[in-house]
C-alpha cells in the first residue's frame, strides 16, 4: 500500500477534521492507546447520526506538500479496514500548516506516524469551532518582535581551512532530472503515463543520461510507467539510466527493483531521513537503529540486484541518500554512510553514489558548501564516491548552493526543469546549465531551442513557467526601460558595425545570454510601454521597417508612442508601433500631401550670371538654379505648383509656399535600404514650419528608390505633419489654381522677397543628397 493511499485513506475517513484533545494523552500501543481509540469511535458513530455535514468542517482544499510516514505495524492491518486518528498540529498559520496523524487500528494498536506539511483550508460554523479544531487554520497573527524567541539561527559548520571560496566550476556535473518522481509527486494534478512518457523523452532530446523515472512502490501508475519504459523498444537509449527511488523497507525494496526488471541501465535510489528532528519525532528510533536499518537495506538491494545472477542483464548501481542531511550531524553522516559503502562494496570503475540533499533548506549557501566539503574531506575512499547533490529552494538560495557545492567537490546534481518540486522547488536545472553554458563551458544539455521545452513543462506540470524565470521566462531578455533600451541598441549597432560573427566575444549591455543560443529571436528584447524611451522605440522600427531613425525623430516619434501607450495604459506590440510611425509619416496610402508627377529643371534666367570668358565664349553657370515643377494631391484635390531653389528640396519647399504651407529645411539625413539593384532610399528631414505666425518642429519621412523622389516625398511628409497637427487650420491657396505660371512671375516673386533660396545649410544638405 503505497503513502499516499494510505494518506488519502486516512483523510477520507475522517473528513478531515480532528475531534477536540481529550484530557489525556494516548497512551502508546497499550490500554490507553485503546480508550482514546474507542472513545473516538463512538464520537464518530454520534456524529454519523447528525444531518449531513453538521458539527464536521468541510474540505476546502487539501494539498499536501511534503510527507514523511513511519509504519510501526505494516502487517497489523488492510487498506481497506477502517482506522482512527489523532491529529497534532505544532505549528499552523492561515492556510499553511504541519500536521501529525498517529493512526489506530480498530483494536487500539498504534500502526502508523504520518507527518504532512500542506496547504489545508477547512471550513465550519462558529458555533462548531469549540468541538471541532480545523488543522492548519488560525486568526492571523502579527509578526514577533523578537523572532529569537522562536527561530534559532543555523549553527555554522566549525571548517578551517575551507578550500572551496578560491575554487572554480570548470566542468559540467553529473545531471539527474527527477522531473518524473520528485517533481511529479508535488504537483497538484500528477501527470498520468502519457504525459510522464513525452516528458521523458523530452529529457533524453536534452541529453539527459540519468532520469528518475518514478517512485514504484508508491503507485501503481508509477510502476506500471517505468515498466513501459523498459519494455517499450528504443525509448530508453542504451547509454541513459533509469533512477527509481524506495524508502527502507524490504518488501518496497522489492517491488523497485521489480519495475527496473530487464532494464539495460538500473539506478536503485534508497533513502533514510538522517536528522535528530525526524528520528525523534517522527520515526522514534535512535541513531544506531538508523544505521543497522541503512546497512540492513543496502545489503538486501544488493542480494537483489548485482549479486542476483538472475539480474545479469541489467547494468547496476546504487545511490543512498541521508535525507535531512543538511540538518544533520556531519559527524553522523559520515558514519552511516561508511556504513552503507561497506555494506555495498563500491569501485572506482562503479562508484557508489551518495546524495546528500538539503531536503528543507536552512541557511545560507556557505554553510551547504561547507558541509559537502566536510563530507569529500573525511568520507574514506572518496575515488569510490560520487558526491550528489540535491538542493531545495526553501530559502531562495537553492542554484548559489548547488553551484558552491560543486566549488566545494561535489560530482552530480539532482533537480529539475524550472526548478518544480516539494515546497518552493527543486533546483533549477535550466539556470544552472545556463549558467555554466554563459561561463564558457559547456553543460551538455542542449537547450537551444528552448521554447518547446517550457511548452511541455508548462503542459505537463500545470504551472506556468514565472514570466521572470532566468533565461525561460518570456520577459528575461526584453527591456522596458528607456535607459536599458537604449544601451541594448547601442550594443547592437557596435557588433554589427564591428562585423562581429555568432561565435565571436558577447559583450551586450544588460544581456549575459545571447537570446539566439537558445532559441529566442531579437524582436522580443524590447518592449515598448510608457517607460520606454527613444532608443526602444528606433528599435522596433529598425527591426520592422530596416529605418535607423536620427535622434531628433527618435526623440518626437516616442512621444507619440508614449502618449498612445499612456492612453491604452499597457505595452504596446511591435505590429501597433509600425503603424503609429506609418500613420504619424504618412507613409500609408493617400496621405494629406501626395507627390502625382514632377519635373526639375536648370533654370538659367534665375541663375548668377556668369563673366565672359577672354575668347567670347559663355561660361558654364555656377551654382544654377533648379525650378521644380509638378502635380501635387492635396488631400485627393491634385494642383500644379511651381518653386525655384538651390536644389530639388528647396524648390519643391519654395513651391509650397504658394499653398500657404512655409517650410524651412534643418537638418537631412538619408540611408540606403537593402543591397543591389533592389537598394532604396530612406530620407529624414527636419523642418521648422510655419503657418498663420506660428512655428514648429516637424519630421518628414520618405522612401523610394529614387534619391531625389525620395527626399521630395519626406518634405511632403513633413507638411503632411504640419498640418495635420493644426485640424482646424485649412490648407491657404494662393495665386492661380496653377500656381506661378511664368518665369516672369518667378522672378518678380523674388524680387519682392516672395521666393528665397534658402539658408547656406540648405544648399550644404542639398550637395550632400545630390552626392547620394
Amino acid at each position: 500500500m503505497s503513502d499516499s493511499y494510505f494518506i488519502g485513506t486516512v483523510a477520507r475517513v475522517h473528513n478531515l477534521r480532528r475531534f477536540a484533545k481529550p484530557e489525556r494523552e494516548p497512551g502508546g500501543e497499550g490500554a490507553g492507546g485503546g480508550r482514546h481509540a474507542e472513545e473516538m469511535a463512538k464520537l464518530e458513530e454520534r456524529e454519523n447520526r447528525r444531518p449531513a455535514g453538521e458539527g464536521r468542517p468541510q474540505v476546502g482544499m487539501m494539498v499536501s506538500l511534503d510527507h514523511a510516514i513511519y509504519f510501526h505495524r505494516p502487517k497489523d492491518f488492510r487498506a481497506d479496514e477502517w482506522l482512527y486518528s489523532e491529529m497534532q498540529s505544532p505549528w499552523a498559520g492561515d492556510g499553511r500548516g504541519l500536521v501529525f496523524q498517529k493512526i489506530w487500528s480498530r483494536e487500539g494498536k498504534l500502526v502508523a506516524t504520518c507527518a504532512q506539511e500542506g496547504l489545508v483550508r477547512l471550513k465550519q460554523d462558529a458555533a462548531q469551532a469549540s468541538a471541532v479544531i480545523p488543522v492548519g487554520h488560525q486568526e492571523t497573527m502579527p509578526m514577533l518582535q523578537d523572532p529569537s524567541s522562536k527561530y534559532r539561527k543555523f549553527k555554522p559548520l566549525d571548517l578551517p581551512n575551507r578550500q572551496w571560496p578560491s575554487k572554480t566550476i570548470d566542468k559540467p556535473p553529473r545531471w539527474l532530472a527527477t522531473d518524473l518522481r520528485d517533481g511529479n509527486q508535488s504537483l497538484v494534478d500528477p501527470m498520468d503515463g502519457d504525459q510522464k512518457f513525452r516528458y521523458f523523452k523530452m529529457l533524453v532530446e536534452l541529453g539527459y543520461k540519468e532520469i528518475e523515472v518514478s517512485f514504484p512502490s508508491a503507485s501503481q501508475t508509477d510502476f506500471d510507467f517505468t515498466r513501459r519504459l523498459v519494455e517499450t523498444p528504443g525509448v530508453v537509449p542504451s547509454d541513459v539510466w533509469l533512477q527509481v527511488l524506495s524508502p527502507c523497507r524490504e518488501d518496497l525494496i522489492r517491488r523497485t527493483v521489480d519495475s527496473l526488471q530487464g532494464a539495460k541501465k538500473g539506478l536503485l535510489h534508497l533513502y533514510l531521513a538522517t536528522s535528530e528532528c525526524f528520528q525523534r519525532i517522527v520515526f522514534g528510533f535512535t541513531q544506531e537503529e538508523g544505521v543497522e536499518l541503512a546497512v540492513k537495506c543496502t545489503k538486501y538491494a544488493r542480494s537483489i540486484t548485482k549479486d542476483d545472477p538472475s539480474q545479469k542483464g541489467t547494468e547496476w548501481a546504487y545511490e543512498f541518500s541521508p535525507e535531512t542531511f543538511s540538518d544533520t550531524s556531519p559527524e553522523y553522516v559520515i558514519r552511516i554512510c561508511e556504513a552503507v559503502k561497506a555494506a555495498w562494496e563500491p569501485t572506482a570503475k562503479n562508484p557508489i553514489i551518495f546524495n546528500l540533499p538539503a531536503t528543507v533548506e536552512m541557511a545560507t549557501p556557505n554553510v551547504y558548501a561547507d558541509q559537502i566539503e566536510y563530507f569529500c574531506r573525511n568520507i574514506t575512499e572518496r575515488e569510490k564516491i560520487c558526491v550528489s547533490l540535491h538542493p531545495h529552494n526553501d530559502r531562495g538560495c537553492a542554484v548559489a548552493a548547488a553551484e558552491l557545492a560543486q566549488m566545494a567537490g561535489a560530482d552530480r546534481v539532482e533537480g529539475t526543469l524550472f526548478g518544480n518540486g516539494e515546497r518552493t522547488g527543486n533546483v533549477d536545472l535550466v539556470t544552472l546549465a545556463l549558467n555554466l553554458y554563459t561561463q564558457g563551458i559547456h553543460p551538455q544539455i542542449d537547450f537551444s531551442d528552448i521554447n518547446p521545452v517550457i511548452d511541455i513543462v508548462e503542459q505537463s506540470n500545470k504551472i506556468p513557467v514565472h514570466p521572470r524565470a532566468p533565461y525561460g521566462g518570456q520577459l528575461v531578455v526584453c527591456a522596458f526601460s528607456g535607459s536599458h533600451q537604449d544601451a541594448i541598441k547601442k550594443g547592437f549597432q557596435a557588433r554589427k558595425a564591428s562585423g562581429a560573427s555568432r561565435s565571436d566575444p558577447w559583450q551586450m549591455p544588460y544581456l549575459p545570454l545571447d537570446p539566439q543560443d537558445i532559441g529566442r529571436t531579437y524582436e522580443a528584447i524590447i518592449r515598448v510601454n510608457s517607460q520606454s524611451g527613444k532608443g526602444g522605440v528606433a528599435w522596433v522600427i529598425q527591426r520592422s521597417l530596416e529605418l535607423d531613425l536620427p535622434r531628433g525623430l527618435q526623440v518626437a516619434f516616442s512621444k507619440i508612442v508614449q502618449k498612445e501607450a499612456d492612453d491604452l495604459g499597457r505595452e504596446l506590440l511591435p505590429r501597433e508601433i509600425q503603424k503609429l510611425f506609418e500613420d504619424a509619416y504618412f507613409m500609408n496610402p493617400n496621405p494629406r500631401f501626395t507627390l502625382i508627377d514632377y519635373n526639375i529643371s536648370t533654370e538659367r534666367a534665375l541663375s548668377p550670371a556668369p563673366s565672359a570668358l577672354a575668347n567670347g565664349r559663355a561660361p558654364p553657370t555656377p551654382n544654377p538654379k533648379r525650378m521644380f515643377d509638378g502635380v501635387v494631391a492635396i488631400d485627393g484635390v491634385e494642383r500644379r505648383i511651381r518653386g525655384v531653389g538651390n536644389g530639388a528640396i528647396s524648390s519643391l519647399a519654395n513651391a509650397l509656399r504658394t499653398l500657404g504651407v512655409d517650410l524651412d529645411v534643418a537638418d537631412y539625413k538619408e540611408h540606403a535600404i537593402g543591397e543591389g539593384r533592389d537598394v532604396k532610399a530612406a530620407t529624414y528631414i527636419e523642418c521648422t514650419a510655419t503657418m498663420a505666425g506660428t512655428k514648429e518642429k516637424v519630421w518628414g519621412v520618405g522612401i523610394h528608390e529614387d534619391v531625389v523622389q525620395a527626399s521630395l516625398i519626406a518634405l511632403l511628409s513633413a507638411a503632411s505633419s504640419f498640418v495635420s497637427s493644426r485640424p482646424g487650420s485649412p490648407v491657404t491657396f494662393k495665386g492661380s489654381a496653377d500656381g506661378l505660371d511664368t518665369i516672369a512671375g518667378l522672378a518678380e516673386l523674388k524680387l519682392n522677397g516672395g521666393l528665397e533660396s534658402g539658408p547656406d545649410a540648405v544648399a550644404v544638405l542639398e550637395a550632400k543628397a545630390s552626392g547620394f
